[in-house]
């Protein structure tokens, strides 16, 4: 039996939130209510779909967190580090400029769209209504008969099939590993398409409603995979107005943009002008922002934040800043060991390359003691498994797998190694030399040296000031006990083409926190990830434990067999050793023109630039 979801379009979710607690009860209080949501505004159908519980939204609200009374008009300028050297976000050749796809989707739209607000709920893009299969075994989507890509064409359900094989066949390792789960797509009729699904996957078919839908008319699919600066056909608010290669990419409102009269953009897309300038590094981006080139700065620097906002315009009040409350888990930034490599093929070796790391000191001295540490890959929420003994419900799910977890990890009582601050605590030194020592490796004449006099000496890429500053503090930790680090700094194109084909030993990365983690688990740890060029699997994790737990992820149909689940993925994660945990921002950082506005009522899952507009536009 099918039923009717009746849909309307949302921006695309952001990483921050503005409410812990009340981010937390949102969370859990979701998960205990139906699946889908009754359309109140009309009595017939039904409006969202969401992965536990019921969309909040109505058929006919506006976000919340929107701001509908909002000026239009007027420029918004952002700032980036790096450069970019194409207009294609869905593959992997080439850096992509910000901003032509979701989250802020100016030019690229989807099916269906997130809300900043929720866990994982979806609501109608281009899609007017789906049917969803009681099982989830299949779903029927609507499109929107308004709907149009900016030369006026009219987005039919070719171009939504068209989009799934283009990007199945020569996307990114994400829409390949999850489009791979659709059995059968079928065009019902010109605004009618539907998709089948492999097994019983609950998030699945909101993976697919996310899908961005290009125009068949206009995409040269024997060429997709090359870069290009040729400004593409979307759907959405924005055109591509100008492109300085490299440089910057100015953003115009499309006043045709088919999306404008529905109620749920109320709030939406205030500026006539988005642009994005980029600068080479970090201390250029941060000067052009002093200088009033730039408008808003989200700061990932915390010694910066301490010590450098103290500026002429910051203080005559031009410049305004704020600290705004995360309450989604934080993921995990760590050193991430390269473990296709022989040398960090055994555990103990990560283990105690970790032992080194003296973050009381690193987080008192270079960062004015504003970060915590990462204990968890779900850091600071309920997901994390970090101090909690294992229950009976997730000791039965580990059962298959005796040696995944390590006991204190499973008794809850593993933390990173706290040092004594000092920048040479020697019962850490000790610890790691004893655990080299059972794989052969052995301290000799200041340097560490195994059974074949190989030294111990490995490289760690970093693509930024602030990276290499902290990888030099480990290098030198590590020197102590005799080995060789390394830093090398890299630009980005190089840095990326780097990571997407595996090429490097150790490198600084994060996993972004995700409110409701699930099939992107795959893309990050799973074993067929781990040998697939463009994957998140940086570690080359290949673990039966770490498959079956992101299997059991998706499979939960209740919020405790979920929570359960996602507790012993944590574990099995923390027991591998594959990064060296580092640390993360309790509070996002930003700064911006006191001239650019946003909501005072913030999204639960962070910032959503699409509701900024600036004051006195005209």
């Amino acid at each position: 039996m099918l039923s009717t979801i009746r849909l309307r379009s949302l921006p695309a979710a952001n990483s921050f939130a503005s409410v812990l607690v009340f981010g937390l009860l949102l969370w859990f209080s979701a998960f205990c209510a139906p699946v889908l949501a009754q359309d109140t505004s009309t009595g017939t159908g039904r409006h969202g779909l969401a992965l536990h519980g019921a969309p909040q939204l109505g058929a006919d609200q506006p976000l919340p967190y929107a701001q509908t009374d909002a000026a239009s008009g007027g420029r918004i300028v952002f700032g980036a580090q790096g450069v970019f050297d194409t207009l294609n976000p869905f593959v992997i050749r080439g850096i992509a400029a910000q901003g032509l796809a979701p989250p802020m989707g100016l030019v690229f739209q989807s099916l269906m769209i997130r809300s900043a607000d929720e866990p994982f709920s979806v609501y109608g893009g281009l899609a007017r209504s789906v049917d969803l299969a009681d099982d989830f075994s299949s779903m029927t989507v609507h499109l929107e008969p308004e709907a149009r890509f900016s030369d006026g064409k009219q987005v039919r359900a070719e171009d939504v099939e068209f989009s799934f094989a283009l990007l199945k066949d020569k996307g990114r390792p994400t829409f390949r590993g999850y489009y791979g789960k659709v059995t059968a797509v079928t065009v019902v009729d010109p605004l009618t398409i539907r998709f089948r699904f492999e097994g019983h996957d609950r998030e699945l078919p909101l993976i697919i409603a996310l899908m961005p839908v290009l125009p068949k008319h206009a995409t040269q699919a024997a060429r997709f995979e090359e870069t290009s600066l040729t400004a593409p056909v979307g759907s959405g608010p924005y055109r591509v107005a100008e492109v300085k290669a490299g440089e910057s990419i100015r953003y115009e409102k499309n006043p045709d943009f088919w999306g404008k009269a529905k109620p749920i953009y109320r709030g939406l897309y205030h500026p006539q002008t988005i642009r994005f300038d980029y600068f080479r590094d970090s201390n250029t981006l941060f000067e052009a922002f002093k200088g009033g080139l730039l408008d808003v700065r989200i700061e990932d620097n915390p010694s910066r934040w301490a010590q450098d906002y103290d500026f002429p315009a910051l203080k005559d009040g031009r410049v305004l800043r704020e600290v705004l409350p995360v309450s989604i888990p934080k993921g995990m930034t760590g050193f991430v060991f390269n473990t296709r490599k022989p040398l960090f093929a055994d555990l103990r070796v990560r283990e105690a390359l970790g032992t080194m790391l003296d973050f009381e000191w690193i987080n008192r001295s270079l960062f004015f003691g504003l970060y915590r540490r990462s204990n968890s890959y779900f850091s600071g929420s309920p997901l994390s498994a970090a101090g909690l003994p294992a229950s009976v419900e997730e000791r039965a799910l580990l059962t298959p797998f005796p040696d995944a977890v390590r006991p204190d990890i499973l008794a809850g009582q593993w933390q990173p190694p706290a040092l004594d601050g000092s920048g040479r605590d020697r019962n850490a030194a000790a610890k790691a030399l004893s655990l080299l020592n059972q794989v052969g490796w052995t301290l000799r004449d200041s340097q560490l040296i195994n059974r074949n006099n190989e030294v111990f000496a490995f490289e760690l890429l970093v693509n930024s000031r602030l990276q290499e500053k902290l990888a030099l503090n480990y290098a030198q930790s590590l020197a102590r006990i005799g080995i060789t680090l390394k830093v090398r700094l890299i630009d980005d194109i190089q840095y990326w083409r780097r990571l997407s084909a595996f090429d490097f030993e150790m490198i600084q990365f994060t996993w972004s926190g995700s409110p409701a983690p699930g099939n992107e688990q795959y893309h990050r740890w799973g074993s067929k990830a781990a040998e697939r060029d463009g994957s998140l699997n940086y570690a080359g994790a290949r673990s039966p434990a770490i498959d079956a737990m992101i299997e059991a992820v998706l499979a939960a149909r209740t919020p405790e067999s979920y929570l359960t689940a996602i507790h012993a993925l944590d574990r099995v994660l923390l027991s591998g050793f594959y990064v060296v945990p580092l640390f993360y921002a309790p509070d996002l950082w930003m700064a911006r023109k006191a001239t650019v506005k946003h909501p005072a009522r913030l999204p639960l899952l962070g910032t959503a630039p699409e509701t900024f507009w600036v004051e006195d536009a005209q």
